[in-house]
């Protein structure tokens, strides 16, 4: 009985330290598409093109939607400094460059898809954890 009990315990600590260890790859992923998000549409705002203008608002739009997202999970204050680290080391990998194509190629696809499906890329993590 004994031994079941402990099992049971161990499960339970084991899967909360999952959950907790999901949540913070969850929202690795969350503070690296706000900040992709956020430098894609400060790119296109200093591009000065109107026909831009509309695209621009929606990658800020969806940085917005992304930090919302973690604000769920962590509090505000860490969230913003989650998105404003992975900024400045995306900014940092550019190395002055003003071609947005690298971080395209890493992030567009990802970050659309915890967009539109925050619940279920969150469980992928509790799985891909336990």
């Amino acid at each position: 009985m004994r031994k079941g009990l402990l099992a049971i315990v161990f499960f339970g600590m084991s899967f909360q330290l999952s959950a907790s260890e999901a949540e913070e790859k969850f929202n690795d992923e969350l503070a690296n598409c706000a900040a992709y998000y956020q430098i894609a549409s400060e790119t296109i705002a200093s591009m000065n093109a109107p026909q831009m203008k509309a695209v621009g608002k929606r990658l800020a739009s969806s940085a917005e939607q992304a930090q919302e997202i973690a604000r769920q999970y962590q509090p505000k204050e860490k969230v913003q400094q989650s998105v404003d680290l992975a900024k400045n080391r995306m900014l940092a990998s550019l190395n002055g460059s003003s071609s947005l194509g690298p971080l395209m190629g890493k992030y567009k696809k990802p970050c659309q898809t915890i967009l539109a499906e925050p619940k279920k890329r969150l469980d992928y993590w509790v799985m891909a954890t336990m």
